[in-house]
């Protein structure tokens, strides 16, 4: 039997598996692909928590916030932007900036697709995810909104995790620990 960080997120309780990462550092992974109540509940409380942004557009790295900033999109009644991990030829003139995912430790690319990066120019956006750990796809984000002339507002997660100091000013409704294995010796 697997072990589990339990949670209580939007009003539901989950069983988060814990995956170690890197030798020693082991996360509660969140998993929203599926979870259709918990999609629903988060963005709620999402839309709740930004009802007091001024902001034109949701803009997300694919692809387990997905889901998450489809339903927030129908809450808010703001567009929504997903920024691709790979390029395919129907994007156009797309631009793209590199970032590394704590889950695959791997770079990673993000494009903005020329259509989307219309919508987005002279906006206002808010950066939505579902966990932000290293920083490292929000900073891409960021980077590709500076380059297509949005104005980023905001950011929103329904988890922070590891130094919840780090992230005071992302919008979330929790924060998960980083849990390290002690060094032996």
């Amino acid at each position: 039997m697997s072990k589990t960080y339990p949670v209580e997120i939007a009003g539901l309780k989950r069983e988060l598996p814990l995956v170690e990462v890197a030798p020693g550092v082991t996360i509660a992974l969140l998993n929203i692909l599926g979870d259709t109540p918990l999609v629903r509940a988060c963005a709620h409380e999402l839309a709740k928590q930004l009802e007091g942004v001024g902001y034109d557009v949701l803009v997300t790295a694919e692809a387990k916030s997905i889901p998450l900033i489809h339903i927030l999109s129908e809450e808010t009644s703001k567009p929504y932007v997903v920024l691709r991990k790979s390029y395919k030829v129907y994007m156009g003139d797309a631009i793209q900036t590199e970032t590394v995912s704590i889950t695959t430790g791997m770079p990673q690319t993000l494009y903005l697709d020329a259509k989307d990066r219309d919508l987005v120019n002279g906006s206002r956006v808010v950066l939505v995810d579902d966990v932000v750990s290293t920083g490292s796809t929000q900073k891409g984000m960021r980077t590709l909104m500076a380059k297509a002339g949005a104005q980023v507002v905001a950011e929103a997660a329904i988890f922070t995790e590891g130094d919840e100091a780090q992230w005071k000013n992302i919008i979330a409704l929790g924060h998960l620990p980083v849990f390290l294995a002690e060094k032996k010796g």
